[in-house]
């Protein structure tokens, strides 16, 4: 059996091992379907994110956990520095993407 053709996110592809965990049920496609593309892609990014295979299974299935709490985004997650169609917070730029220090 074929799984279904999922959404993915405004920037991100939707990798394979989050396909099967958003397909394991109906009631968790359906609510990944109804997201909308920008949160689809925060939770995809926060997922792509992760530096350790562990760290992305985990935030796999805190995806799962979290969507089916109600959530549209993902907790604690500061946003994608990937989008084209928005400016990245002064945070973000430097935090994330210019990698500069904390200020002490």
């Amino acid at each position: 059996m074929n799984k279904p053709k999922l959404k993915g996110g405004l920037v991100h592809q939707l990798p394979e091992d989050l396909v099967i965990a958003l397909t394991k049920t109906k009631q968790i496609t359906k609510l990944w379907e109804n997201l909308t593309v920008i949160a689809r892609n925060e939770f995809i990014c926060w997922i792509e994110n992760a530096k350790q295979d562990k760290t992305r299974a985990r935030r796999i299935k805190r995806t799962v956990e979290e969507l089916l709490d109600g959530q549209k985004r993902p907790c604690c997650w500061v946003g994608c520095i990937h989008r084209t169609d928005k400016k990245p917070s002064k945070w973000q730029q430097n935090v994330l993407i210019d990698k500069k220090p904390k200020d002490s």
